[in-house]
């Protein structure tokens, strides 16, 4: 969507029109979904931090300032819910105990499901600030710029997340035996 109507929108929204809200919801609702199940692991948190995600943004549309993209800020609340949602977690939650996101049919999801299981798994294990670059990249296809502006870091901050992030991920697949050095 353009930022001339995301702000067309959003100024909508702001005077009270819910359909408005109702377009932005539909149009960034599974990104926004997808971003949450991807920091978080499990599908019914990532349900509840997309609703709450839309809520927060609803409540707060007024705080909005055009001068920057409604993606950006939509993917700062989410991203903030995401790691208010792993805080509230059990601390001794395992790792096994998180799913992967499922995958396509039996045959041939034989060993790419346990592949991805594992790959899950290893980005589960990742610090959030590490978890939060990896999903914005990869998953969501955000430039460095764009996660600068949702995680409101400088982007040599991004690169350098980015590096160490795919490093961990590197030596700890290596190390299950995944990919070979």
């Amino acid at each position: 969507m353009h930022k001339e109507r995301e702000n067309e929108l959003v100024e909508a929204c702001q005077k009270g029109d819910r359909n408005a809200m109702d377009i932005l919801v539909r149009h960034y609702e599974r990104t926004v979904y997808n971003a949450a199940y991807r920091m978080l692991g499990n599908p019914d948190d990532a349900a509840d931090v997309t609703q709450v995600t839309f809520i927060k943004a609803l409540e707060h549309i007024d705080r909005f300032n055009p001068k920057f993209k409604f993606f950006s800020w939509i993917y700062r609340i989410a991203v903030n819910e995401s790691i208010n949602q792993l805080k509230r977690r059990k601390s001794t939650e395992s790792v096994s105990d998180i799913q992967a996101a499922p995958g396509p049919g039996p045959d041939e999801m034989l060993h790419s499901e346990q592949v991805g299981k594992e790959v899950q798994a290893v980005l589960m294990s990742l610090r959030e600030e590490y978890r939060s670059v990896v999903v914005l990249k990869y998953f969501s296809g955000c430039s460095y710029r764009e996660i600068g502006e949702i995680l409101q870091i400088p982007e040599k901050t991004v690169k350098s997340r980015l590096f160490s992030a795919r490093q961990q991920m590197k030596d700890r697949l290596e190390g299950l035996g995944i990919i070979t050095g």
